[in-house]
Formats: C-alpha cells, sequence, structure tokens
C-alpha cells in the first residue's frame, strides 16, 4: 500500500513491457453519493500537490460497456500519502479538491503511465463512505500489502478494547467491496477490458 510501493511496482511493469497499466481494488468515499460496494472509475487522478491525470477514454468506455449501471464514471479521485480516517478529514478533502472518492496508489501509478507514455485507468470499489469513521488504533494493523497484521491487532484491541464493536461493520464493507471487485474481474477479463 502507499505510493512509494505503487510507483515502484508500476515502475517494475512498465520495465516488464506492460503496455498499459491499471490499479484494481478498494478505495474510500469522499461523496455522500458513492456507498460502500459502489465501483468508481474516475475521469481523472490528482494528488495533494495538484498535479491531474487523465485515465483513457477508450479503457474507461470498454469497462462502462462491461459493467454498466453499476459503474460511477463521473468525477476525479484523490490520491493522499496517508489514509483519511475521519468524516471531518474526508469532508475536508472533498471541499479542498472537489474528488469523489480517495486511495494512496493511483497518482503515483498515473504518473508513471505518463512518464511511458502508457495508458492507464482506475477501478476501485468503495470500503468506507464519506460519514463512517476508521478507528486510528487499527491504522497500524495491516501490512504494506492490506493483510491483518495480528500481532498489532491484537495490542491495538488490548490498548483500546472498544474498537472490537466496530471489527463487524469493517469487515462487512470489505466484504461487499471485495464482492463487487470479484464481480468487475468476472466481467471484465483479465485485462480489465483494454484491448490494443
Amino acid at each position: 500500500m502507499g505510493p512509494v510501493a505503487a510507483r515502484r511496482g508500476a515502475q517494475a511493469l512498465a520495465d516488464a513491457g506492460a503496455a498499459a497499466l491499471a490499479v484494481f481494488g478498494v478505495a474510500g468515499a469522499l461523496s455522500a453519493h458513492l456507498h460502500n460496494g459502489a465501483l468508481f472509475c474516475p475521469e481523472r487522478v490528482v494528488d495533494e500537490d495538484g498535479h491531474a491525470y487523465a485515465a483513457d477514454l477508450a479503457w474507461r468506455a470498454s469497462l462502462q460497456q462491461r459493467l454498466a449501471a453499476s459503474l460511477h464514471m463521473e468525477g476525479a479521485l484523490l490520491s493522499v500519502a496517508s489514509p483519511l480516517l475521519t468524516p471531518a478529514d474526508k469532508a475536508s478533502a472533498h471541499q479542498h479538491c472537489a474528488a469523489l472518492a480517495v486511495d494512496m496508489e493511483s497518482a503515483a501509478v498515473a504518473a508513471v503511465a505518463r512518464e511511458r507514455g502508457l495508458p492507464f485507468v482506475v477501478l476501485r470499489a468503495i470500503v468506507d463512505e464519506a460519514r463512517d469513521a476508521i478507528p486510528t488504533a487499527l491504522n497500524d494493523s495491516v501490512d504494506a500489502w492490506g493483510r491483518p497484521r495480528p500481532l498489532h491487532l491484537m495490542a491495538a484491541l488490548c490498548r483500546h478494547p472498544s474498537v472490537l464493536g466496530e471489527l463487524p461493520r469493517l469487515y462487512s464493507r470489505m466484504q461487499r467491496a471485495t464482492q463487487a471487485l470479484r464481480a468487475a474481474a468476472e466481467a471484465t477479463g483479465p485485462t480489465l477490458g483494454w484491448h490494443r
């Protein structure tokens, strides 16, 4: 997770001969119009420094054709260096950047795509909604791949036992998002609908 790892991964793919770059995974909503499990394919990605990257039009059209009504196609995705954990942080980012959702990797991948002259697209499923808070205590409980770190999680729960009550909601949100991604992958194939 994060922009440094995303950039490194995108560069490695480009060096290996990738003809296009896609970001596929989960994001948080900044807009109240994006709900848990919704698929978002933004027109552009923006970062905290004001850089903007337009997604490939033809690739987005291919995704729209395959995913139809389940796909949100309008607006921008904001990429940040650190997660936005509170509704206030999300509202501030939404007001400042007019982006509809947030992640930590897409701008880094988009920058590599621009440098290498490659088409890119983003397809994200929404996990947390704009009004959802993510307990700060859980922020260090996942590794760089997004997998739980059991010892860190147990330590966080010991220090903040009230967080235990949040886990079923968070699990349900992630399940709904991953089901949406699985369905999208089945509908679009291994290239996410991209072709030369």
